[in-house]
């Protein structure tokens, strides 16, 4: 498959090919057309990553061709990633081009922002972390208004916060998000609104309950909690449970319980095969599931897991990759149909697709 480059005047074309990609993998399965969900062309992504490679000796951001690491591309400027990185990239460039303690064996910059407009930049080195760079840091970080994380071998120093704070929009309401450093968030803020826009409508107004797997920070838990009488989210990576705990909190949802189990563990305890302790305070049996919410890892569910779906009524599915969703669909295709489907562009002029299908029973 031939890598796409970043071009705004062939956007429209390249998103017409993904779509006819998803059609042919959901045919089997006669699906409905799908909804297009675009992106912007331009200064969509929320967050970037680069290595730093030194050149007439200076340090400069980077990039790398696929499979080359030794090759750098070196960068001035990157339109895809958000205005704020934009902004960001030349002044924090200056400043550790001035200052050999900021720049003393730095290797890599990240940049985390929002629609919200915050901002946090990481920056990691090869060298402990001492009081002077703490010191430079400090005044970086008031410098630039943003919060700062400093990483070297076993420490970890933190200017400010170590999340940045979204606002995202859905059917007419505001909720807030806590995305930390580290723990992953949807990189196309524009994209990623729409996507909860479709779910909250996709799911509809139901009076059982909704179970909920791979919640992550609760991105999808939140308007979705709206929608039903009580959500059992689970997660499995502690940061993003404690981000999804204060995400709920903020935002005043009380009908949410959230426990800290993989997909594969909370299938064993409905299945009864072993009981877990974390779960020692929820009563699962209370619960009158309707419809369960997946937004599983490029793997797609274990079989395991797909199976347990089955049992709902509604199956509402955000994959990353629909080759994975194809092969789940699969197995659930001699009991549910699919009803909706749609087309996410998370990641413009690339090949990857974020897809959506919900699936009723027959």
């Amino acid at each position: 498959m031939t890598q796409l480059r970043f071009d705004p005047a062939c956007y429209d074309s390249q998103l017409a090919d993904k779509a006819a990609r998803l059609q042919a993998l959901l045919a089997p399965f006669a699906a409905p057309a799908a909804e297009v969900f675009d992106s912007p062309r331009e200064h969509y992504r929320l967050r970037a990553e680069f290595r730093l490679w030194r050149e007439d000796g200076q340090r400069h951001y980077a990039m790398f061709e696929p499979g080359d690491k030794h090759k750098a591309i070196l960068i001035d400027d990157f339109p895809i990633a958000s205005r704020r990185i934009n902004e960001l990239m030349p002044q924090l460039k200056a400043a550790w081009q001035a200052s050999e303690v900021l720049s003393f064996k730095l290797f890599q910059v990240e940049f985390l922002t929002t629609l919200a407009g915050d901002a946090l930049i990481t920056l990691a080195y090869h060298r402990p972390l001492d009081g002077a760079w703490q010191a430079a840091a400090e005044q970086l970080a008031a410098q630039l208004g943003v919060s700062l994380v400093g990483r070297s071998k076993g420490k970890r120093i933190v200017i400010g916060r170590d999340f940045v704070e979204e606002e995202l929009v859905v059917a007419g309401r505001s909720f807030r998000y806590r995305q930390p450093e580290g723990a992953f968030t949807q990189p196309n803020g524009a994209v990623c609104q729409k996507m909860l826009g479709w779910a909250y409508e996709a799911l509809g107004q139901r009076d059982d309950d909704l179970l909920e797997l791979y919640c992550g920070n609760g991105n999808f838990t939140l308007p979705l909690a709206t929608r039903v009488r009580r959500v059992l989210a689970t997660e499995i990576s502690k940061t993003s449970v404690n981000a999804a705990l204060a995400n709920i909190a903020d935002n005043g949802i009380d009908n949410i319980e959230l426990v800290r189990l993989s997909a594969e563990e909370l299938t064993q305890a409905l299945n009864e095969v072993r009981p877990f302790r974390r779960l020692a305070d929820i009563d699962l049996k209370s619960y009158q599931f309707g419809s369960v919410f997946v937004d599983p890892p490029r793997a797609g569910m274990d079989p395991d897991t797909c199976e347990l779906t089955r049992r709902f009524e509604r199956i509402l599915y955000i994959s990353c990759n629909p080759e994975t969703l194809a092969a789940n669909i699969a197995q659930l295709a001699d009991t549910h149909r699919i009803e909706r489907c749609a087309l996410f562009d998370q990641f413009p002029y690339t090949h990857h697709m974020e897809a959506g299908v919900l699936l009723v029973r027959r």
